[in-house]
């Protein structure tokens, strides 16, 4: 008697494995295998105070606009380890002028004033974040880079550092240095050039 409802059930499945998009085996199959992207030091230069205008257009400080360095869109998206977008998280950046100079008074408050410094965006539905900022330049002892905090309410998922690859400078960087092949693999990423900046696509995964 159970014949007829297990040929049934058979005959659901076939068509639902019939009916799905071709990539979502391999999809699956890859998600299975992602890795937390790697964790590296906050640094000294944090904000100690968020500043007013914290969005996510770095070359405009409230009312004012910033010319200066390369222009560039940092982008990407924030998975779990599932390869789930993590709806609802918080991705922060920070990171200094065209000189060299923090927002900071452990840098002696020497920023362009009108370079924002700092920016914050809240991923939707896709997991996807955009920043308008520049490239990273470099400044005494440290290649060039962009600081990059993950959050999700109350929790801080992630804190880590971005790479330019190819920057003779990463070589000569503690913290470049110290990664393994595969964690550089995860945090340095090429900087394209564009139409109206470079681009750097930067996919973020935590454990969530």
């Amino acid at each position: 008697m159970n014949q007829p409802s297990n040929r049934r059930h058979l005959l659901i499945a076939s068509a639902a494995a019939l009916a799905a998009p071709a990539w979502l085996p391999s999809a699956m199959a890859q998600a299975k295998n992602l890795r937390p992207t790697p964790s590296q030091t906050e640094g000294p230069f944090y904000p100690v105070a968020l500043p007013a205008d914290s969005d996510a257009d770095l070359l405009k400080n409230g009312q004012v606009n910033y010319g200066k360095g390369q222009p560039a869109w940092v982008e990407g998206t924030v998975v779990d380890l599932a390869g789930v977008p993590v709806s609802g998280a918080v991705v922060e950046i920070w990171q200094c002028d065209h000189a060299g100079h923090y927002h900071h008074p452990g840098d002696g408050g020497r920023a362009d004033p009108a370079f924002q410094g700092f920016g914050k965006v809240t991923v939707g539905r896709d997991g996807r974040y955009r920043f308008r900022t520049i490239c990273p330049v470099q400044y005494s002892g440290r290649t060039p880079h962009i600081h990059v905090k993950v959050r999700l309410d109350r929790m801080e998922l992630l804190t880590t550092q971005l790479y330019v690859a190819g920057d003779p400078g990463n070589e000569r960087d503690f913290l470049w240095r110290r990664l393994n092949d595969e964690s550089r693999a995860a945090l340095t990423v090429p900087f394209t050039a564009g139409g109206d900046g470079a681009r750097a696509n930067f996919p973020i995964v935590v454990q969530a």
